[in-house]
């Protein structure tokens, strides 16, 4: 194995060369793969019902190719997993990433064609082990396997024709090259199960026997299958069953939540880290350096990118502007067009550029997950370095959260509800409410002004729910495991009273 992780290393190496041209030239490479994309859609169904075939610039796209959602995709997709070709993308698409976004949503099946499987999600897998080996010459995860935290996915027969629907981390397992294969545990047979619970437990029965030097996924379901090597083991840190365990590569949610159980559950030597931004529509950010979580934004996926600022997102008639023209610090929207045809997407995150040069982003949430009851605007990012002081100050660690506002329709007050699960609780659950709405007006204007002196909105009410609450909902619900989230920040009392639903049965 040491002369296995010698060869992959310096293969894994070369392509900085080529990371490194895109961060010197960005707008020629997004400019290239803009006309690339454009000559590929322009005998679609699609490019012949907006142009394609008269698009000289950006100018003429923005102007003649409108802003997509899923909803106005959904028809096309539709008619492609009834067997039609040719309506997005010229190439055909077999393959389908079911994805709900939220926990809270109804299923979107993503079309992932060939192009999009290795120009955009396998070129991501082998440029963030790239970026990893780069910052970190001595490393030795090629020693040992790696885990990654899957789903699963059936096959559909229609007209004879067979299509795949599944969490994208599935399909990306069943295609994954051979050298890949070989590295990674537990078989694909286990990765690929749809019982999430059975998963876990053979997982766990297999994956502890193995050398595990890397683990890749959603940090809640890692967590999960962490925790549940040690109940069986009876070890209190995983290093002492994953001794050589090197490095974690998460994304999905924000990861800083879930920062101090990691280290924990994995003991005073610890591992490393390295944040990725990927979705079922596309792979589009990579932690490049050690020292910092903000990601560098990949331009040459085969995604053109363009932006809407927050503040226009709901206007009929939003600026939209291309890579070229977007400011650090201002929150954007992201749209983006794609080598599986999505043109012109609402991917419905929403992000912000640290740096302009290179192309860094952090993400800031999601366009319609944040609370707003009286103006008050509080985003992910608020609510996330909020916590992270509520829990310095009181001590705590929190396992899992979800808020939102109070029915005010009832009668009460406007005010937030906090629902909380914690591996630490916090010694007074007043001390701990007090720290994170102090925390949020020092972060967000418009909720400070809004809770001056409680005129219109009351200080947070925050529960405390035993553990396994999320949990259960999830199940009950029929979303454990694979792409499903906790959806953090909700205008609507559906899913807290769901949640508390549960607590009180």
């Amino acid at each position: 194995m040491a002369l296995l992780n010698s060869v992959i290393t310096w293969i894994i190496k070369q392509r900085i060369h080529q990371i490194e041209l895109f961060i010197k030239y960005p707008h020629d490479v997004q400019e290239d793969w803009f006309e690339k994309l454009i000559q590929s859609g322009r005998d679609t169904e699609y490019g012949r019902k907006y142009g394609f075939d008269d698009i000289r610039n950006y100018q003429q796209f923005r102007n003649q190719v409108p802003i997509n959602s899923y909803d106005s995709f959904q028809p096309y997709i539709e008619r492609l997993k009834n067997g039609e070709q040719n309506l997005l993308w010229p190439s055909d698409i077999k393959w389908f990433a079911k994805s709900s976004g939220t926990t809270a949503g109804r299923s979107k099946f993503i079309p992932v064609s060939r192009h999009a499987l290795e120009e955009c999600h396998f070129k991501a897998g082998k440029d963030l082990l790239s970026i990893y080996v780069n910052n970190h010459p001595d490393t030795l995860i090629f020693n040992g396997r790696s885990i990654a935290m899957g789903g699963s996915h059936n096959i559909s027969d229609v007209n004879n024709e067979e299509y795949y629907e599944g969490d994208l981390s599935a399909i990306l397992i069943e295609n994954l090259p051979f050298w890949a294969q070989m590295l990674r545990t537990p078989n694909r047979e286990i990765a690929l199960m749809d019982e999430w619970e059975s998963k876990i437990e053979k997982m766990a029965q297999v994956t502890m026997l193995e050398d595990v030097t890397t683990l890749s996924g959603v940090p809640s379901w890692t967590l999960l299958l962490i925790k549940r090597i040690l109940e069986i083991t009876g070890e209190k840190n995983i290093k002492n069953v994953w001794p050589n365990l090197e490095v974690f590569i998460h994304g999905g949610v924000k990861f800083d939540p879930y920062r101090q159980q990691f280290e924990h559950l994995i003991g005073h030597t610890g591992i490393n880290y390295q944040e990725t931004y990927n979705a079922s529509e596309g792979f589009f950010g990579i932690q490049d350096r050690s020292d910092s979580s903000e990601m560098l934004l990949m331009l040459d996926y085969g995604i053109f990118y363009e932006f809407i600022p927050m503040d226009q997102i709901d206007s009929d008639n939003p600026k939209v502007i291309p890579l070229s023209e977007v400011e650090a610090g201002i929150n954007y929207a992201m749209i983006i067009s794609t080598n599986a045809g999505l043109w012109r997407y609402k991917i419905g995150d929403t992000v912000q550029f640290s740096s302009t040069n290179p192309y860094r982003i952090h993400i800031t949430g999601r366009t319609k997950y944040f609370i707003n009851l009286v103006g008050e605007e509080v985003i992910l990012d608020n609510a996330e370095k909020a916590l992270l002081v509520a829990c310095k100050k009181c001590d705590a660690i929190v396992d899992e959260y979800m808020a939102g506002p109070v029915d005010i329709n009832s009668g009460d007050k406007a005010r937030h509800q906090w629902l909380f699960e914690f591996v630490k609780p916090p010694a007074d659950l007043n001390i701990f409410g007090d720290a994170l709405d102090n925390a949020l007006k020092s972060l967000n204007s418009d909720y400070e002004a809004k809770r001056y002196r409680n005129m219109l909105l009351q200080p947070p009410h925050i529960v405390h729910l035993p553990n396994g609450t999320f949990y259960q909902w999830l199940k009950a619900k029929g979303k454990l495991g694979g792409q499903h989230k906790i959806p953090r920040l909700l205008n609507s009392r559906t899913s807290l009273d769901e949640v508390l639903k549960i607590n009180h049965e």
